[in-house]
């Protein structure tokens, strides 16, 4: 019961710091959103966004598994990398994205059991742009 308060409790901070990042978008001030965006991947996920970027498929897989985070957290870490992902912009770094993203929606479907519409839209959005940019 207290390990899940804890989990409650940090995924209520992050959903807060999510909201704030999408607020700042929203504002037109999308460098302090990255900047925020980037603070949070490092802060609450132990992971630079360069180092994500460069990190392999099965680099990143590993760093899902050695971290283990819980369903709610794996779902705030594809809102951020979702906000970084541009599905009209053809970069490395969007591709390199968005096979993280693949391979956080897969986890949350095989390990965690979890779909959601929001999540098959934009794993819908990734396929494609993957298929397109192939």
């Amino acid at each position: 019961m207290y390990k899940r308060d804890l989990i409650t409790a940090e995924i209520q901070k992050l959903e807060q710091a999510l909201a704030r990042i999408l607020g700042l978008k929203q504002q037109g001030k999308l460098e302090e959103a990255d900047n925020g965006l980037e603070e949070m991947l490092e802060s609450d996920f132990g992971i630079l966004f360069q180092d994500l970027i460069a990190s392999d498929g099965n680099d990143f897989m590993i760093y899902l598994t050695e971290k283990d985070f819980p369903a709610e957290k794996l779902e705030i870490l594809s809102r951020l990398l979702y906000l970084k992902f541009d599905s009209t912009t053809h970069t490395e770094q969007n591709k390199s994205v968005a096979q993280k993203l693949q391979l956080i929606y897969q986890t949350l479907e095989v390990k965690h059991r979890v779909v959601n519409m929001n999540n098959l839209n934009r794993q819908k959005t990734i396929n494609d742009y993957i298929k397109q940019n192939a």
